[in-house]
């Protein structure tokens, strides 16, 4: 099965995280609204579902909603803080993200103000981002604003939906997913200053061919996060995209686990936590936000709510 095939009907993830990235997407995220309760909280998200197909639009939710609804999500907290000496990983908690994906912003901006009207009053937008793929060819993967591509060693098929989703937990919670968002600023100025050699030494890959460089220093970015070299193997489905506001530019990364442990651990090391050594991204680029989100799983076309405390709607 291709990478970026639509689930068939009898899969239980949202189907837009199996699929490729697409052309342009929306990274939203809702605040709830001062002094809002549980029951309108659960008005709020009843209106929501008919909005949501979990293919054009994926829906996480924090921690801290779940809590607000009285529920508990198993292997779901906030995301830490990975900040050591030199190094700021921020934890900026969310409380509902929607990644609403498709192939015109402005039928996006639309599709944006639906679930907004849907989740009002209980919620409001605290903030909207806008990625797009960039440099992509058909049958690939998309490029990071540096050039490189994003996204080669992502697992495919089979081997991506155990990484990706919750499996033997029961019903509703077998194939939700564990989503990483972080926001990325790049310094283009200061990777353009890098000479060939330096670029590619950072990512430990060549940009001129994508292939892995045997011999790159042990800060390059593949040697950080080498999914495999984890014990765990800590292996993610990643739907990273580039955003761009005004001339500010980088990557919204974002990483689909069936746990949050594959992301803690390449973060942690990624940090220097394991051995001091940080990885050389942090050189060209730094995270300026960080939230963890549970991605329910889907029944019957709608949403499953149900360890929320809502039935299908």
């Amino acid at each position: 099965m291709r990478e970026d095939s639509r689930s068939s009907p009898d899969k239980l993830y949202q189907p837009g995280i199996f699929d490729g990235v697409p052309p342009v997407a929306r990274f939203v995220l809702f605040n709830l609204s001062h002094g809002v309760d549980a029951a309108a909280i659960q008005e709020a998200l009843k209106r929501l579902t008919p909005q949501v197909d979990g293919s054009d639009v994926v829906v996480g939710i924090g921690p801290s909603l779940v809590q607000a609804l009285g529920a508990e999500i198993p292997h779901l907290h906030e995301f830490p803080d990975f900040s050591r000496e030199g190094v700021k990983v921020p934890s900026t908690p969310g409380v509902l993200w929607c990644w609403m994906r498709g192939s015109d912003l402005g039928d996006l901006l639309h599709v944006t103000r639906k679930v907004q009207k849907a989740l009002a009053p209980a919620f409001s937008v605290q903030r909207a981002i806008d990625g797009f793929r960039h440099a992509y060819q058909e049958g690939g993967h998309g490029h990071d604003l540096t050039g490189f591509e994003d996204g080669t060693e992502n697992p495919t098929g089979e081997k991506a939906e155990e990484a990706a989703f919750a499996h033997g937990l029961g019903e509703g919670l077998d194939g939700s997913s564990y989503v990483a968002v972080q926001q990325w600023v790049h310094d283009l100025d200061a990777f353009e200053a890098l000479g060939d050699a330096e670029k590619d030494n950072a990512f430990g890959r060549r940009l001129s061919d994508n292939e892995e460089i045997e011999d790159a220093p042990e800060t390059a970015h593949v040697k950080r996060t080498a999914q495999e070299s984890f014990d765990p193997e800590a292996f993610l489905l990643r739907r990273s995209m580039p955003w761009m506001a005004g001339m500010q530019a980088g990557l919204m990364f974002v990483a689909f686990g069936k746990s949050h442990q594959a992301f803690e651990q390449q973060m942690r090391r990624m940090a220097g936590h394991e051995d001091g050594i940080v990885d050389a991204m942090f050189t060209i680029s730094k995270p300026v936000n960080g939230a963890y989100f549970w991605c329910p799983p889907m029944r019957d076309g709608r949403l499953d709510l149900r360890k929320l405390g809502l039935g299908v709607t």
